[in-house]
């Protein structure tokens, strides 16, 4: 694809704004509940290493990680490149948290996203981020070497599921048929944003084998999650009178089995760069 198109630099400011908006929506992920199990600005869900303050951090910090990604997109940098970036990036997430990993598999995802998104700007073409990922470094990306101490590389090797890997490989699907259309589903039901983040976060529980799930509850653990997931959406999600309560309700019964989907997390915020950057 790359030998038919005639460069265009994109202005670095622009590009910027491509990490500024990265880490806005990893911040819009935090600041929404109730999200079942996970941390938010209400309580830290399933989580004892981590709360709100400790997020926001991380998201800040990797703000010129993403600006550096999105730049090397642009320039037509290949995967190994990107990798080399997201490494960094993970080191400096690590320094400001303390060594709690707040949002390595968000570095992956959305750390694409953005590099699509410079190349996307750069080439002046309207192809959908994710067919860009696909395209560009889908074939690098299943080629490359696997993480040997990742929560989500086990799981997937043990429960034998595609996990974040093959998602971005394929194009992020989960985020286009899934997130994407509850995103613009809540918002249309209730005109209220943060409603409109639970009602895609629970739809992508419903529907996602997200490996954080796997790795904290093993099989049980993700079909519980996805049963409660999607009994809520097949009594109308967030367009429901007492939507609210029956979802801190499931969050709730997360929280007492350890489960949180934090996989889902990620792919949230990925849908909220999507829905913005393509708009």
């Amino acid at each position: 694809m790359t030998a038919l198109l005639q460069y265009h630099s994109a202005p670095a400011s622009r590009l910027t704004s491509i990490g500024s908006l990265a880490a806005d929506c990893l911040k819009l992920e935090v600041a929404t509940y109730p999200k079942p199990g996970l941390v938010s600005h209400v309580d830290n869900g399933a989580h004892h290493d981590m709360d709100f303050a400790l997020l926001i951090r991380g998201a800040k910090t990797l703000e010129p990680w993403f600006d550096d990604l999105a730049a090397a997109g642009a320039a037509g940098a290949g995967m190994d490149r990107l990798r080399a970036i997201g490494i960094e990036a993970e080191r400096a997430m690590l320094a400001a948290t303390g060594g709690v990993n707040t949002h390595r598999g968000a570095i992956f995802g959305l750390g694409l996203l953005c590099a699509a998104a410079g190349f996307r700007q750069a080439y002046a073409i309207p192809l959908p981020l994710g067919r860009i990922i696909a395209e560009r470094w889908g074939e690098a990306i299943l080629s490359g070497p696997l993480p040997l101490r990742s929560h989500g590389a086990e799981a997937c090797r043990r429960h034998g599921v595609g996990g974040a890997r093959l998602e971005a490989a394929q194009g992020q699907p989960a985020v286009y048929d899934i997130a994407l259309p509850a995103l613009r589903a809540g918002r249309a039901a209730t005109g209220n944003e943060e409603a409109a983040r639970v009602h895609a976060c629970l739809a992508l529980i419903a529907a996602v084998a997200d490996t954080n799930l796997l790795h904290r509850g093993g099989a049980t653990g993700l079909a519980f999650a996805q049963r409660e997931a999607r009994t809520f959406m097949a009594a109308g999600g967030v367009g429901q009178p007492n939507w609210k309560a029956r979802a801190a309700a499931i969050h709730d019964a997360f929280v007492a089995r350890n489960l949180s989907p934090g996989g889902c997390a990620d792919l949230l915020a990925m849908a909220l760069f999507v829905d913005r950057e393509e708009a």
